[in-house]
Formats: C-alpha cells, structure tokens, sequence
C-alpha cells in the first residue's frame, strides 16, 4: 500500500516550521500541504522548503476556499492508496503507519483515527431529539469509534473517492469528518481508533483567531441541523428531531437564525438524503446502538 499525506495550511507558516520535519518522517511516499490563500509568507517557505525535499507537493489555492474544499484538493491529487490528514498543529510520533497499516488489510477498514492522548475514539448519540457527539472512555485496545478525525486521521482513497469526500455544505469548517464518517458506516464499513498511533495535537486554534466565538458557535450549531437533514432517514428519529426543533426555537427565538440558515441549503440537503435512502445498507438506530 502507498500512502499520501496531506496537510491543509492556512495562516500556519510557524506551524508549518515546527513539524514539518516529524511529517516528512512519518514515511509517507509524498506529503502534500495545501495551501488555502495564506498571508503570512507559508507559501515562500513551502517553496523553500521544496528545494531540500523533493517528496513535499505544494497546491495554491489563491483564495481561501475553506476546510473541506483544502482537504478534498489535496486527497484529490493524491496518489496513494492510503491518504493521512494532519492538521498544521498535529504532530506525529515515529512509527505511525506501522501502527495503522495493518488494519487496512482488512478491505471493509474505511480509516483509523489517530490517539491525540488526551482524546480517545469518538462516540454519538441521539438525545432529545438531536445528535451529540464527543470523546468515549479511554482504552487500551483498538476501538471502533463513530467519526475518523479529519485532522487527525487516515483514509482508505477508494472509499473516499465513491463517498465524494468531505462534503462543503459545512463551509466553512466543522462536522465534515463526521458526516462522511456517518456515511460510510450507513453503508457498511468499519471506522477504528487505535490507541497505539500517537500524535500530539497543539490545538493552536486558528479558527479562533480569525472568527468570533458567536459566530463558530452559530455554524457549529447550523452544521448539526445540516448533518441531521442530511443523514438521518429514520422516520422515527426525523420525527422526534422536528418537534425538538419546534420545542428549542420556542423556548430560544434567537434559534430561529440557525434554523434559516440550514434550510437555505435545502436543495442539496433533499438530494443528499435521497442518495442515502438510496444507497444506505445499515439503519440509523444500529449505528447508535453500537455506541450506548
């Protein structure tokens, strides 16, 4: 198996100085950074770089284009079997595709999502009406786990590839490796996290520096309808969501901006749920039931 890396960068020219090293060491046969309309000098330095390791790929964006249109650029021109993704601020501890590869002989094995330490596999449920997400107990063992971290994660290309990777209804960031990680468990494949496959995630922040916490908090919450919209087919769980929906705009009137906001993109939010009506092998209610 081959393996790309892709790094998306925005902004993270002193990111990019720290760790580019412990990403050219992951062993990788080509490492690519994207780079998404930077202003900081990144893009000189990448080409300085360049010169002295012919494995780094540079793409420009020359605008900034968001997460997901970064990261499906990137595993686009990709030419491993196997892609990795690494955040600026992810840093990889030695022999990390050892650890991963080998679940990958396993041909159902969608992606591994990495051990950040303080983190462990991923775990969601539906409560009241809408679905919640956030970190299981840790484990020693490998563990399945109900997202594949976009940051911090490996990926079977193929898989990506049918899925049409991450979608950019969520421009311009957050919930994109949740739902394509969703997806491909409604149809069948196998998300892990392995503990053993260390990185050491700085959690810079960049989002924060160029956004307010009301406005990441408005999108994160618009994203979680988008999600649910476009991914929930249970009639039973779609119905109980509409009158949580209802009960939560009633009680907050400010809501009702966010709700606006998801159905501005009902058009694509109706032929996305038709497309997993269409092709979805396992139900809504089995997903969870693996994570009570």
């Amino acid at each position: 198996m081959t393996v790309s890396l892709v790094i998306p960068n925005w902004n993270g020219r002193h990111l990019i100085e720290r760790n580019i090293s412990s990403w050219l060491a992951v062993g990788a046969s080509e490492v690519i950074v994207v780079d998404d309309g930077s202003t900081d000098g990144s893009v000189v330095l990448l080409h300085d770089l360049r010169f002295k390791n012919k494995d780094l790929r540079i793409i420009e964006n020359k605008k900034n284009l968001g997460f997901a249109r970064a990261v499906n650029r990137g595993v686009e021109a990709s030419r491993g079997d196997i892609v990795v993704l690494l955040n600026t601020d992810v840093r990889p501890e030695p022999g990390l595709l050892d650890v991963v590869l080998p679940h990958f002989k396993n041909k159902n094995v969608f992606g591994v999502s990495f051990n950040e330490v303080r983190w462990s596999w991923g775990k969601g449920r539906w409560l009241n009406g809408f679905f919640e997400h956030g970190p299981g107990p840790q484990t020693k063992e490998t563990h399945i786990t109900f997202w594949i971290s976009g940051g911090s994660g490996v990926f079977r290309k193929s898989i990506w590839d049918a899925l049409g990777g991450f979608d950019t209804i969520y421009h311009p960031f957050y919930w994109e490796d949740i739902d394509l990680s969703y997806r491909a468990a409604k149809r069948g494949y196998t998300l892990l996290w392995d503990p053993k496959a260390r990185v050491e995630h700085e959690h810079e922040g960049t989002i924060s520096k160029y956004f307010s916490r009301d406005y990441i908090n408005f999108i994160q919450e618009r994203n979680q309808l988008l999600f649910i919209w476009k991914n929930i087919t249970s009639p039973h769980l779609i119905k109980e969501h509409v009158g949580a929906v209802v009960k939560r705009t009633v009680k907050s009137p400010g809501y009702l901006k966010v709700v606006l906001a998801a159905l501005s993109h009902w058009f694509k939010i109706t032929s996305s749920r038709a497309k997993e009506k269409r092709e979805a092998t396992i139900s809504d209610e089995q997903i969870f039931a693996q994570f009570k």
